[in-house]
């Protein structure tokens, strides 16, 4: 809000001095506006003196000069400008200006933050996507926070969002699972068995052989085919992986299954596409992509000799049947494991006509789990790693929300489980849920003592000019474009350091100033810091509950 009215008035300033002969239009649009990193900078500065000084041939601080003497005409706003450095100009504004925010949050309500920058834009973001051939690790645990909270925040920001899981139930990994069920099952039945090189070990397997054992009993011993294990497996290991996705909060509007891709012919029409554009080969027996023809250093294989697809073919046509579902958007959250993949992926569909730069990547880093300092490997009834229930069970699902949200996603991360179960302040989930609970406490006792509590402040907010307040202030203001940033550039992690900060901020004016104090503050100042306390709770509440973590109102 105050951004976009002082990015208004700043680009009135340049069309200005355009019109009047101080400067030509290059510029526009290449200068920014933004929040200095300093305090004592002002609050806002803007470059465009020195991006237009290289155009104009002119000096920087001459520029600024000219640009200061038209945006000083302004005095709703601004209080005081200087001129910084090589020639940024620093905005100082008024403090009504700050005070005034207090209203239009507490007006808006929950909607405060939210925005209509997606304007209705059709994204689809596809996330988690394990194989079900066993339960969620913690990095899938990781992905599927990642991408749901990618999700809440584009739909926070007016994007028409769809959640989509690949579900890999096809090819060789499938044949494997089976083939590990039945070794199992025959194991069971003290029946001679070859257990697969490569097969699943975790003990989640000899459960489903045990569930399959007590529901069939010996009917299946002499059975050869695989099909009736891999389908009790499957199902087991999806209604766990289920069961986590609904621990954690997450819902998605579509499983779309791999075997489709080949029941359909999706898979026999890409190859015939591509061998009709010239871009596939025999060679070794096996069927190569011709991905030199768009910049890589070598060709792939699509179909290996044993007549089966490598997984980059069903990838490539599921990425077709996205298009041909008419997303706007198509935003795909993957392992940093895919790293190899993603340039033949998008390859394939360049070659198949398709505009790639419509698909967008977020490859995440994997996660350790620490306790004392050193890496924890748990072992487990599950599998071989840990799962995200273990890590539920431990930490619970907010926690491992926030964890899990902490970092940029191509960073790794590292999981403090001490601090992560600690309840004190450098925990930051505390952290910012206790500030939330803070303010919810005071609130009660406001009501308790019968103050005003209203979605609409009458107090006089000009009395909220401590320097702490007025930090809060423009901490609340800046919540839409934290929110917008955080959608837009696919990083739930901005939204985190949001609250965070906005937690300390909060934190450190609580310790030094009473809101409710009959002796020593004025009941007109209490009134108008109720306002804030009440604009403070509903930001806390909406940022919180935007990413899916619980704005708890005690602690």
């Amino acid at each position: 809000m105050i951004l976009e009215r002082l990015q208004k008035l700043v680009d009135g300033c340049f069309e200005r001095g355009v019109n009047e002969g101080k400067w030509s239009a290059k510029a526009s649009g290449k200068y920014s506006l933004e929040v200095p990193k300093r305090d004592g900078q002002g609050d806002y500065s803007t470059n465009m003196a020195m991006v237009m000084a290289g155009m104009e041939k002119k000096n920087p601080r001459e520029i600024a000069g000219a640009l200061l003497e038209l945006l000083g005409e302004d005095d709703s706003i601004i209080e005081k400008l200087e001129i910084a450095g090589p020639g940024f100009v620093n905005i100082f504004l008024k403090k009504q200006v700050w005070q005034d925010i207090i209203n239009p949050v507490l007006a808006a309500g929950k909607t405060y933050g939210q925005s209509r920058v997606g304007n209705g834009k059709n994204v689809m973001v596809e996330f988690v996507s394990a194989n079900p051939t066993g339960p969620l690790s913690i990095g899938h645990g990781r992905q599927a926070i990642l991408g749901d909270a990618i999700a809440r925040l584009l739909e926070a920001t007016g994007h028409s969002v769809y959640r989509e899981y690949y579900f890999n139930d096809a090819g060789r990994q499938m044949r494997v699972l089976g083939q590990s069920t039945r070794a199992r099952y025959l194991e069971l039945q003290n029946k001679p068995f070859e257990f697969p090189e490569d097969g699943y070990q975790g003990e989640y397997i000899q459960d489903i052989a045990q569930e399959l054992y007590n529901e069939q009993g010996d009917a299946l011993v002499d059975e050869e085919d695989t099909l009736p294990f891999t389908q009790k497996a499957k199902d087991v290991i999806f209604a766990d992986i289920s069961s986590t996705l609904k621990r954690m909060g997450i819902v998605f509007d579509n499983y779309y299954n791999e075997h489709s891709l080949y029941d359909e012919g999706h898979i026999d029409s890409v190859v015939k596409e591509l061998r009709e554009k010239g871009l596939v080969y025999e060679k070794d027996d096996a069927v190569w992509f011709k991905t030199t023809e768009f910049g890589h250093d070598q060709d792939r294989v699509i179909i290996k000799n044993t007549g089966e697809p490598t997984y980059r073919l069903p990838d490539i046509a599921y990425h077709r049947e996205k298009f041909k579902r008419n997303f706007d958007w198509m935003i795909d959250v993957f392992g940093s494991d895919h790293i190899a993949t993603v340039p033949d992926v998008m390859a394939g569909l360049e070659a198949l006509g398709y505009d790639s730069q419509k698909v967008t990547v977020v490859l995440h880093q994997f996660v350790t789990l620490t306790r004392n300092g050193k890496q924890v490997k748990m072992s487990t009834r599950k599998a071989t790693f840990v799962t995200v229930d273990e890590l539920l069970d431990m930490v619970g699902p907010d926690v491992a929300r926030f964890y899990f949200m902490m970092r940029k996603a191509d960073s790794q991360l590292e999981f403090d489980l001490d601090l992560a179960t600690s309840e004190e302040k450098d925990n930051p989930v505390h952290y910012v849920q206790y500030g939330h609970a803070r303010l919810c406490s005071i609130m009660r006792k406001a009501e308790e003592l019968g103050m005003e509590n209203n979605s609409v402040c009458n107090a006089d907010l000009s009395l909220l000019k401590e320097p702490e307040e007025i930090q809060l202030l423009k901490r609340m203001a800046s919540f839409p474009g934290s929110v917008e940033s955080a959608a837009l550039d696919l990083a739930p992690h901005r939204a985190i350091f949001f609250l965070m900060e906005l937690a300390g901020d909060w934190h450190s004016y609580y310790n030094k100033h009473k809101v409710i104090d009959p002796e020593n503050v004025p009941q007109a100042v209490t009134d108008a810091r109720l306002c804030l306390v009440a604009a403070l709770r509903q930001v806390f509440k909406n940022g919180l509950e935007m990413l899916g973590l619980t704005a708890l109102e005690k602690m």
